[in-house]
């Protein structure tokens, strides 16, 4: 029987402190709030007229448009490398 364990990291997002719990390492769930805190902290310095709140929801949109950017030239390259069916 296989166990997961839970860990807890705490992480500084953009000026807000938070606890993250999950069962990724906590290497990878501090890599990943560093992640969001670098793309708030550029959207900021771009146009600091914008409010937390605009500032997490377009890091939030430019990090989706990311990944399914990325999953698109994945499932690519899954098809460029799979033997064509006869």
């Amino acid at each position: 029987m296989s166990e997961e364990r839970e860990f807890r990291v705490e992480v500084e997002i953009f000026g807000e402190y938070y606890t993250l719990k999950g069962d990724s390492s906590p290497a990878q769930m501090l890599k990943v709030a560093q992640y969001v805190n670098h793309k708030m902290k550029q959207l900021t310095e771009r146009n600091p007229k914008l409010s937390k709140s605009q500032v997490a929801m377009l890091a939030a949109l430019n990090m989706a448009d990311e990944l399914i950017k990325l999953r698109e030239e994945y499932e690519n390259m899954v098809r460029m490398l799979e033997p064509e069916s006869k």
